[in-house]
């Protein structure tokens, strides 16, 4: 599969209670991971037991080297549009609460920061250098998630001329969207986007996530909604990553036969892998748990 996105640093606190404006106090825990969208998303295919290429910007920053190493040792292949680039990665402060898991995010997106017209040109000279490599043997889903626009642009087009699959984790709106949006098979939107409706953009298949609540699914045939497992929640972060690139990899498997449009299959198997994520502390600690997941969508 190939996932193209954000790529961040993520430092998690793990808490008793989250703090109040002001206030300090001392964590139960402390990791350090590769987040993102697309990241968590490709940390989930790989751990289903299939190929995630992650296509993003991570660059030549000593922090970049950790979310390197983490991607290493959970089986992405990081393609880096820019392995030189000598800003740090985005990073993000995360807190998470003990008792139910409930998590707080600050981090500063690369969609939030514009790149120069020289840097763009490196980037779309390095992505038009790397797609066809994957004309042998083409992926059998693509995954974006916006950020980085121009690369998510021509990562969609060049899937959607090859007839590949291309799902978009749309979990707030982004300007490229308008852009971007007529590329997409599917969108899977968070209950918080807030922009146009995929729809009039001709999107086939859209998806609204809500957390616990019943994943709803709308196409020209119908629609419906599917309940997520009922658990304890230990951890929630990544959570919706998790849910992403668990359904991006279910499409992966059966876009090409009979069970193509079994969209509540789907988002099942994606409910599923997203609360075993839930069940287990800490940013990579449900990987193992998910590894069996994805025979069964063999």
């Amino acid at each position: 599969m190939l996932l193209a996105g954000l790529c961040t640093v993520d430092q998690v606190q793990r808490v008793a209670e989250i703090p109040a404006p002001g206030e300090k106090v001392r964590s139960l825990s402390m990791d350090v991971a590769a987040g993102g969208p697309a990241t968590n998303a490709a940390v989930t295919v790989a751990a289903l037991g299939a190929g995630a290429t992650l296509l993003t910007i991570a660059g030549a920053h000593p922090l970049a080297a950790l979310a390197r190493a983490d991607l290493e040792a959970h089986g992405v292949d990081l393609v880096d549009l820019d392995p030189d680039l000598p800003d740090p990665p985005a990073i993000s402060a995360i807190v998470v609460r003990e008792r139910d898991g409930e998590r707080t995010v600050v981090s500063r997106n690369a969609h939030a920061t514009s790149s120069t017209p020289a840097q763009l040109v490196l980037y779309l000279r390095s992505l038009h250098a790397q797609l066809p490599q994957l004309e042998d043997e083409l992926p059998g889903c693509v995954l974006v998630d916006g950020h980085h626009p121009e690369v998510a642009v021509h990562v969609a087009r060049w899937a959607r001329e090859r007839k590949v699959p291309v799902v978009l984790d749309a979990g707030s709106w982004k300007p490229v969207f308008e852009e971007l949006l007529p590329l997409v098979d599917i969108a899977a939107c968070s209950s918080l986007y807030r922009g146009d409706d995929p729809r009039a953009h001709g999107v086939p298949v859209v998806i609204t996530t809500a957390g616990p609540e019943p994943v709803r699914w709308s196409t020209a045939d119908g629609s419906g909604a599917v309940g997520v497992p009922v658990t304890q929640a230990r951890d929630t972060l990544g959570a919706g990553d998790v849910w992403h690139g668990a359904f991006a990899y279910a499409v992966s498997q059966f876009h090409g036969n009979e069970r193509f449009g079994d969209v509540p299959a789907w988002i099942g198997f994606a409910n599923e892998v997203a609360a075993e994520r839930v069940r287990h502390v800490g940013p990579r600690s449900w990987t193992a748990a998910v590894a069996g997941m994805g025979k069964g969508m063999r």
